[in-house]
């Protein structure tokens, strides 16, 4: 048996009391927090003392893409032409390193939403999470959606994305295409029978592709009622791409789980999505960072439009008391830089506490893990990082994450 491992560092962030406490003590047996400042530590202990640090969860990105960006594309933004020319094995190899990247800049759980490559019907997201969770590759906690629900034509269609030529690619509904009640369910069940956890649809338009305006509701209110319908009953959870209003106001009403973007959502949508306890991952980082230069000009002219009301939509969100979570649609911010949210998140009126808790606890609840994650506590499972100075003062200092232990075992750090 391995002997437990005790944490020691100057501070540690107590996310419910909305506290730092001194000193702080951490007992891990196994993959699983024994003991929280302890009066005493078990004989025989491994000792790691991390000095002037903070202890905190480990962090959650509740929305990225493992497969898209990563080494050769250092501003995050995918190669023009990744879809066709990067095959399934080389998409998946280029997964482990972002997981990696990940993993060490202290964010311990994902949600992969949503694959839009041809892949002959594999999820690769399922194949790298089975890899992590095995211990082959360093990686985050995967929560994996396999293939995005979206129509023909609309976004995360990846036809669209590449503006090629019919017939050209061809896609099947294990593949994500589906139009109509009966080809979304098909779809649903596909993903979730080769071991989706999450269901993502493509509910509306978007920014960064050549489909449908960002406003327009590309799912029928039956196709995403059927959608959240068929996911629900397997027990798994939704998360809709939505950027327009209507869009989103669908979404809640048809029971869709969780708004990706939710970038042009009004006053009163938000205060139907607070009602319902509809959570939002916000991704609102990229509406500052993301680089666009490189994208066709009516992208841009989309982004120019849709960004500022962004902007302007999340603090409205924040004060209609809707559910955030952390999310960063990496690669659209690149992988690795994931903190960044966090600090856009303060930037649009968020405490450094609340952006805290949107990347712990309410990332955890929204994979429904909150019993057993984004908390130091007895009993939960040992997902610990550490940063210098006090994050709930200066958020910043979450990019400096200088220790990493997922499920008791240190990735980073002595």
């Amino acid at each position: 048996m391995t002997a437990p491992t005790v944490l020691r560092a100057a501070r540690r962030l107590d996310v419910d009391a909305e506290e730092v406490r001194s000193p702080a003590v951490i007992v891990v047996e196994g993959n699983r927090i024994a003991a929280v400042d302890p009066a005493e530590v078990p004989a025989g202990a491994a000792e790691i003392d991390l000095g002037d640090v903070t202890l905190l969860p480990g962090l959650m990105d509740m929305e990225l893409n493992l497969l898209i960006g990563g080494p050769e594309t250092p501003t995050g933004l995918p190669l023009p032409m990744h879809g066709v020319q990067d095959d399934p094995a080389y998409r998946t190899i280029r997964a482990t390193l972002n997981a990696r990247k990940t993993l060490l800049a202290g964010f311990t759980t994902v949600r992969n939403l949503g694959l839009m490559v041809k892949t002959g019907g594999y999820l690769l997201d399922v194949a790298v999470q089975r890899a992590v969770d095995q211990g082959w590759v360093e990686g985050p906690r995967i929560v994996p959606a396999g293939h995005a629900v979206t129509p023909y034509g609309g976004h995360l269609d990846p036809t669209v994305f590449q503006r090629l030529a019919p017939g050209v690619m061809p896609l099947s509904i294990g593949e994500g295409i589906a139009n109509g009640v009966g080809e979304v369910r098909a779809c649903v069940r596909y993903q979730i029978r080769h071991g989706a956890k999450v269901i993502k649809v493509s509910a509306s338009g978007g920014v960064m592709s050549h489909s449908t305006g960002p406003g327009s509701q590309q799912y029928s209110d039956e196709e995403l009622a059927a959608i959240a319908d068929e996911a629900h009953r397997a027990g798994i959870r939704v998360a809709a791409h939505a950027v327009g209003d209507r869009a989103v106001r669908a979404c809640v009403r048809a029971g869709v789980d969780c708004i990706e973007h939710g970038f042009l959502a009004s006053e009163e949508t938000l205060r139907m999505m607070a009602e319902h306890g509809t959570f939002l991952v916000s991704t609102t980082y990229l509406t500052d960072a993301m680089d666009i230069e490189r994208a066709a000009p009516e992208l841009r002219k989309k982004a120019a439009e849709v960004f500022p009301r962004a902007r302007s939509m999340l603090p409205e969100a924040i004060a209609a008391g809707v559910k955030i979570a952390c999310g960063t649609d990496a690669p659209a911010v690149p992988h690795g830089d994931n903190a960044k949210e966090l600090a856009a998140l303060v930037s649009r009126g968020m405490t450094p506490m609340q952006a805290l808790r949107a990347a712990t606890i309410t990332g955890a609840e929204l994979v429904e893990l909150d019993h057993e994650l984004g908390r130091l506590r007895e009993g939960y499972l040992a997902d610990v990082i550490a940063v210098p100075g006090d994050p709930s003062e200066d958020i910043a200092v979450t990019r400096d994450v200088r220790f990493v232990m997922k499920d008791g075992r240190v990735h980073k750090g002595p």
